[in-house]
């Protein structure tokens, strides 16, 4: 997670449970030509000493640096298209070179359509672990044969004869490629699968994007884990041992090229994680990460791989939990992807039922949330209220009894009593406010990283995934906020710290949001007008118990 996160839960916190009496919870383009013709691969595996060498060896002393590729050797290139995605093959070493996703377009480059893999990177790399060496792919001419725009299949040989089969199999309406093969007498060995240093970046803030990439592990006996390229070590691989795996996956923050085994399946064995050698304090720009899948006696192999869009619905379909492909919330993962679940579920549902816009959704849904809290906030509201009146009695006490600690805890226990309160109702008034929290925390990755909001316009805004270009938002965020705090203010006691978090918290959270998505700086702008009668009424109440006393 990055720094901007940790922030906004450090001011998220001061303002649950710090002031909530003061500032309640904020709540197609055309299709293109390919022009690419050139294709390019990254050089051959390293040989190594066993099997399993390329995975389950301990890391070297130091990783190489990442291969950005080399020429393409003798042959040829086969594109298959399908109504969602274009795929390009390379005959020599029987692998996709290329996704090109044609119903999204590219932020970063007008007129062009995402693809998935860098330059000079492909998709995927094969090579063969057998009897204590590792034979690459890249560097064997294979015979293809299409199947119209079903897919294309393999055939070849390696230097010691053996009889090679690769075929991928797509889907007219998914981006899932299955990928199914033989290797002839490699019965024990291990099929090592290499994805590409990582997903193209195709946003406007290539440097967001950067943030988001990483590899993410699927356990078979666990939940999936992430691992941040900006995580792993500058020097040394990194071995995991966690497996089998029941799929393994790279990604960006909108877009995943994931490898899928068979629920009946073993699985991935291994992983050995590369890190690109860089200063620790520079961004992680690139690794490696190769998969080992181990071969049976017949020497088959059969996985799924997609490479798409972090579509909720299309990761579902898939089982698996291929959903939780973008676990959001880090150390907190947990507690909050339950609830980021829910939230995508409602408004992807809000969406397809109410035939809106996705902005549209995140004002209806605001004005939900507050409805929603309304009693939560209720409830909290009016136990600072009767905290508050009893302000002025428990002062007397302890300035009475301020050298009789003892005789003080009795005289505000029977304070306490006498208004039908007990000494646990401070914190039982800030309950209410604690229950939404991880909703509230689910709230924030779901609107920061949903691919369902790439692209959407409203109103002024061209795209409500990327931040406001004029800032309109983030001020009526920011306005309002400090409208509300300020409504608090109204007949309540003097307070200095309330006043001057009145005053600071709307311009720190300004700063903080300014940058992030459009989107989410519209959900907390709705949620803090939504807001304003609730507070205005609780404003009067104040004011009628201090008119009484």
């Amino acid at each position: 997670m990055d720094r901007r996160f940790f922030l906004a839960i450090l001011l998220t916190a001061v303002v649950v449970l710090t002031v909530p009496r003061l500032l309640p919870t904020p709540p197609r383009p055309p299709r293109a030509t390919p022009t690419d013709t050139t294709a390019q691969v990254v050089q051959p595996v390293p040989r190594a000493d066993s099997p399993a060498a390329a995975v389950t060896a301990p890391p070297p002393e130091a990783a190489p640096p990442v291969d950005s590729g080399s020429a393409l050797p003798a042959g040829d290139t086969v594109t298959v298209a399908t109504p969602l995605a274009e795929y390009r093959f390379a005959t020599a070493g029987a692998k996709p070179l290329q996704v090109t996703l044609t119903d999204y377009a590219s932020l970063s480059d007008t007129g062009r359509q995402v693809r998935l893999a860098r330059e000079s990177v492909p998709v995927l790399r094969l090579a063969v672990a057998l009897r204590g060496d590792t034979i690459p792919l890249d560097a064997i001419a294979f015979d293809a044969d299409t199947d119209g725009s079903s897919g294309v299949r393999f055939r070849g040989a390696l230097p010691t004869g053996q009889q090679v089969t690769v075929g991928y199999q797509l889907g007219a309406d998914s981006y899932v490629m299955m990928v199914s093969g033989q290797v002839e007498g490699a019965g024990g060995g291990q099929l090592l699968v290499t994805v590409p240093n990582g997903i193209r970046s195709e946003e406007a803030d290539s440097l967001d994007d950067l943030r988001h990439l990483a590899y993410v592990l699927k356990p078979v006996n666990d939940e999936a884990r992430s691992v941040p390229f900006g995580d792993l070590d500058t020097v040394r691989a990194q071995v995991e041992t966690d497996g089998p795996y029941r799929w393994v996956a790279t990604k960006n923050k909108y877009f995943v090229l994931g490898l899928l085994t068979d629920s009946t399946a073993q699985g991935f064995a291994g992983a050995r994680l590369a890190p690109e050698p860089r200063a620790r304090r520079d961004p992680a720009r690139s690794a490696a990460a190769t998969f080992s899948y181990p071969l049976p006696d017949d020497g088959g192999f059969r996985f799924e791989v997609y490479a798409g869009p972090q579509q909720y619905k299309r990761l579902n379909e898939l089982g698996r939990e291929f959903s939780n492909v973008n676990p959001y919330g880090g150390f907190f993962a947990g507690m909050i992807q339950p609830f980021a679940t829910a939230v995508m579920r409602l408004l992807l549902w809000m969406h397809d039922a109410l035939k809106l816009s996705y902005g549209w959704v995140l004002i209806l849904f605001g004005i939900a949330v507050r409805v929603v809290l309304w009693p939560l906030n209720q409830t909290a509201m009016r136990t600072q209220l009767k905290l508050q009146a009893l302000q002025p009695e428990m002062q007397e006490i302890q300035k009475k009894h301020k050298t009789d600690m003892q005789r003080q805890q009795q005289e505000i226990m029977a304070l306490y009593k006498k208004h039908g309160m007990s000494p646990a109702t401070p914190i039982m008034g800030c309950l209410p406010m604690l229950i939404p929290l991880p909703f509230l925390f689910a709230l924030f990755f779901v609107f920061q990283n949903t691919i369902e909001f790439r692209g959407v316009s409203f109103w002024y805004l061209a795209d409500i995934s990327q931040k406001d270009p004029y800032y309109i938002l983030p001020v009526v965020m920011a306005v309002s906020m400090f409208f509300l705090s300020w409504i608090g203010l109204r007949a309540a006691p003097a307070n200095p710290q309330a006043k001057i978090l009145a005053y600071m918290m709307p311009a720190v959270l300004f700063i903080v949001l300014r940058n992030m998505a459009a989107g989410l700086n519209l959900y907390y702008a709705v949620q803090n007008l939504a807001a304003i009668p609730q507070q205005w009424l609780i404003a009067r109440e104040r004011k009628k118990i201090a008119a009484k006393t």
